[in-house]
């Protein structure tokens, strides 16, 4: 157990230190996991560790849906038809403050069912060609739409990787996240803190009253590409009403019409090259990562870790679910502001499993508090989430150096008010 534990402390350790190279950190603590489970190394050190169970513990249906949204969500991209919707949107916003807080909205629906940096980079540049044609700083508007696409990140299954973990972690499907076991679920928690953040930005940027004209709509060509990210969502939905399905069925779903779509593309025009572009932008860096920390974390829980981590928490607690409750959501909250929240809800889910288990309660409650903190924490500081660094780099390449307490101005209010009320909504709803 000391042996297991030290070394998934080091590749925490170095998964800070060095976060361009997460995923071969990820990949090479795997193979010693798996290394050390080999006979000469197991009767060396006394292990009993599996190699099928940690081998097994990687969950292919994620893999698969991270995969296959990516590649859809190109084409969608591609296709124009984000950037043909912030249009409209734009055409209707009668000032500088609604037009940055319709993006930030909009930039949030559609987050809740794409991958959040794929839905900065499509709206961004709307927000880009706001401010040059007024003559303004890019700088509040994109800070908007990053914290909002992180925070619907939350809302379905696939709105984001935390989710989708959630998901197939404690087995629920698309529609659970509306409602599960006839209670509100977590899609209507998040719009409870979209509602009340959406308010602390009108505060902040209550001073932007400068008057908009409407700029030309962009044009849509081929409307497939949003087809079938609607089809996608459709059919997860309706593949939740299954009894019995394969584990691996949501990723199929993901995958399958993404290679339709790239099919499609190629009889359409004779060559090649869509398919080097599109499984150019799939997130390879965010798999190998994953991969590897479930590795890590099957090896973990082969040695007995996550279940003492889990008493030592019940413990701490005194038995007190709301003390636990409001340790996993607040540290959460903390913990992710500074590190990526995908291997941390990767490695707090058995980890509130067993805390539950110890204290003999159902864990719903401290999975939807776990994602909570663990997904709208990120938005607190400048590198807490991938759509927050994806954002502040877009503002870079257009010459705008944004500081941490710049971010932060608009990150912490946002963030704190989101996040007391799903803290709030879910204890209410899941007690």
């Amino acid at each position: 157990m000391q042996l297991a534990l030290g070394l998934f402390v080091l590749t925490y350790v170095l998964l800070l230190a060095f976060p361009k190279a997460r995923a071969y950190i990820a990949l090479v603590s795997a193979d010693i996991f798996v290394l050390l489970a080999t006979p000469p190394f197991s009767a060396y050190f006394g292990l009993d560790w599996s190699i099928p169970a940690m081998l097994g513990n990687i969950d292919w249906n994620v893999i698969l849906m991270i995969a296959g949204t990516m590649g859809t969500v190109y084409l969608f991209i591609e296709s124009r038809m984000p950037a043909l919707l912030a249009d409209l949107i734009i055409a209707k916003a009668p000032n500088v403050k609604w037009a940055i807080i319709s993006l930030a909205l909009f930039a949030g629906i559609i987050s809740a069912f794409v991958d959040n940096v794929a839905t900065v980079l499509m709206v961004a540049p709307v927000a880009i060609d706001i401010s040059k044609k007024l003559k303004m700083s890019p700088v509040p508007s994109i800070i908007a739409i990053s914290i909002s696409s992180n925070l619907q990140g939350a809302a379905t299954l696939v709105g984001d990787t935390t989710s989708i973990l959630l998901g197939a972690y404690a087995r629920l499907d698309f529609l659970d996240f509306f409602v599960y076991r006839g209670k509100t679920g977590l899609f209507w928690v998040v719009q409870a803190g979209a509602i009340v953040s959406t308010i602390v930005l009108l505060y902040l940027f209550r001073n932007e009253n400068r008057k908009l004209s409407a700029k030309k709509k962009t044009r849509v060509d081929d409307y497939f590409p949003t087809v079938l990210l609607v089809g996608t969502i459709i059919l997860l939905i309706l593949a939740s009403f299954l009894p019995e399905k394969p584990a691996i069925t949501n990723g199929l779903i993901c995958t399958s019409l993404f290679i339709i779509g790239l099919l499609r593309d190629y009889f359409r025009t004779g060559s090649l090259t869509v398919f080097k572009d599109a499984f150019k932008e799939i997130d390879y860096f965010t798999i190998a990562l994953l991969t590897g920390l479930f590795v890590v974390i099957g090896g973990i829980k082969e040695a007995g870790v996550v279940d003492v981590i889990g008493k030592f928490l019940a413990e701490i607690s005194r038995g007190n679910m709301f003390l636990v409750y409001t340790l996993i959501v607040w540290s959460s909250v903390l913990v992710s502001a500074f590190i990526d929240n995908i291997p941390y809800t990767a490695t707090m889910l058995p980890v509130t499993a067993g805390i539950a288990k110890v204290m003999g309660i159902d864990p719903t409650l401290l999975y939807f508090g776990l994602l909570v903190g663990a997904t709208l924490g990120g938005n607190l500081t400048p590198i807490g989430a991938s759509a927050n660094i994806t954002g502040l780099g877009i503002l870079r390449r257009e010459g705008h150096e944004v500081s941490a307490w710049d971010f932060m101005k608009i990150s912490i209010p946002f963030t704190l008010s989101a996040v007391t009320t799903g803290y709030l909504l879910v204890w209410l709803l899941w007690s």
